[in-house]
């Protein structure tokens, strides 16, 4: 199974680790990750001009037709961005026609066949949570984990097509297959707080803190998320708040081809686990312990 690979700009960075274990994991699953010379996914601009975001998605999109591959991407920030511009495009064949007039400059044109899926969609869908199931060797023993959806994969539901925005279930039985539990709790489809990082950042941090108080109430071990905004914001900065709040009770954070990962049998170094800054390496050496020393 081959997808063109959409990493964006931040995981390199910020989150390599991220790319690591989706890697490692991906060839478990015999999933063929094809680089291609893609560009920004436009988020940056969309707001500011909307024909330069378009122009952006729209060239990596004709990236991925001239190769005929569909998109893979495990930034959920990316993939909402990416199916937005799709869904505009493709109401609005004027605006298509014009942004190809560009493309054309390259020899490009998006003719609007490519599919753009999220890393979780294409575990769900296109993989099976059974062809999955039947790989995992270290399945968890109670673990206790809260499921954060992000707000990319969720809304605009009629354009993403993710899942149920209201009621969503599919990263919370993915996070199952692995043995591990998906605790219920009352602010699992709030946001993060990280789009406000640069206007507010006491505010971004409020937000957070009450998803990780949340989180810990439930009685979580780890949160678990798939985006890379996300795991910058739970992870990053929970770390940097954990440091200049007094009193804050920290929940790790895990990326869920991490949690994945050690459940189909790949060490935590293949994982990228160590780079995690809370707690990821003592996921890990959980599962070197015997089952019934596991808690």
């Amino acid at each position: 199974m081959m997808f063109a690979l959409f990493l964006g700009c931040k995981i390199p960075y910020y989150v390599p680790q991220y790319e690591m274990s989706l890697r490692a994991v991906s060839r478990i699953l015999d999933l063929d990750l094809v680089h291609l010379e893609f560009n920004c996914c436009g988020y940056p601009v969309r707001h500011l001009d909307s024909r330069s975001f378009l122009f952006a998605a729209a060239r990596n999109f004709a990236l991925a037709e001239k190769e005929g591959l569909d998109i893979i991407t495990p930034c959920k920030c990316c993939f909402g961005t990416l199916k937005k511009a799709e869904y505009y495009l493709k109401e609005q064949p004027g605006l298509r026609g014009e942004i190809n007039l560009r493309l054309k400059h390259e020899g490009l044109r998006y003719r609007g066949v490519v599919r753009i899926k999220h890393f979780l969609s294409v575990l769900f869908h296109d993989i099976g949570l059974d062809v999955i199931k039947k790989k995992i060797k270290n399945p968890y023993h109670k673990l206790n984990v809260a499921v954060h959806y992000g707000c990319h994969a969720l809304r605009p539901s009629r354009v993403v097509q993710f899942d149920n925005p209201v009621s969503p279930t599919k990263f919370d039985k993915l996070v199952e297959l692995t043995g591990a539990t998906s605790v219920p709790w009352a602010l699992k489809l709030q946001c993060c707080g990280n789009p406000l990082m640069d206007k507010n950042e006491k505010l971004a941090r409020d937000l957070m803190a009450k998803k990780v108080a949340d989180g810990l109430a439930a009685g979580a071990d780890y949160l678990c998320v798939a985006c890379t905004y996300c795991q910058i914001q739970f992870d990053l900065g929970q770390a940097d708040m954990a440091a200049a709040r007094t009193g804050h009770r920290t929940l790790p954070s895990i990326l869920y081809p991490q949690l994945l990962g050690l459940s189909l049998g790949l060490s935590k170094d293949a994982l990228g686990l160590d780079q995690n800054r809370l707690g990821g390496g003592r996921l890990g050496e959980y599962l070197t312990q015997p089952i019934g020393a596991r808690s």
